[in-house]
């Protein structure tokens, strides 16, 4: 696939196929994760691969029922590394560590999208029990939720603003 094919193609998908992922799949997420830009190449993220049904079904639970996540044969927990604070201040706190892994998931969502994979960017979730439930250590906080696998449904492409609306050229 062309990459303007792959961007436009990418939905949000929350029905999954139990079909699990190959192993030589995932590692290929996991190297778009971390081939992403980040602020001062600081990396400041940490992903958490969680299979275990049980896991994804508390997850479930913290996600405000939103029960495809257990559906899906992988869930990735994306969080920001607040120790970029040392480097960067507040501004690295509160802006660059959430530009740093907001890139990283889009290459992965990308990725998983031109291999047939489905994903769905998850960010309505109670984040203290999260960080309870998977152990997430600080200066560590999870940001995303990103359920994976096959795909058992196809949406249709949402309405786009006009690229006038959006975007304002100076000259």
């Amino acid at each position: 696939m062309e990459i303007m094919e792959i961007i436009k193609g990418r939905r949000s998908i929350r029905r999954f196929h139990s079909k699990s992922i190959p192993q030589e799949l995932v590692e290929e997420l996991k190297e778009a994760l971390i081939w992403a830009p980040s602020a001062g190449n600081l990396q400041a993220r940490k992903f958490y691969f969680i299979y275990n049904p049980e896991i994804k079904k508390r997850l479930v639970e913290a996600a405000l029922y939103q029960h495809f996540i257990a559906e899906a044969p992988l869930v990735v927990a994306a969080c920001v590394d607040y120790s970029i604070e040392r480097y960067y201040g507040r501004r690295g706190r509160e802006l660059y560590c959430l530009q740093d892994v907001a890139a990283s998931i889009e290459n992965m969502l990308l990725l998983a999208h031109a291999r047939g994979l489905g994903t769905c960017w998850v960010g309505a979730f109670d984040e203290r029990e999260v960080t309870r439930l998977l152990r997430i250590p600080s200066p560590l906080r999870v940001v995303a939720l990103i359920p994976i696998g096959y795909p058992a449904e196809n949406p249709s492409p949402p309405p786009r603003v006009k690229i006038e609306d959006a975007v304002e050229e100076i000259p």
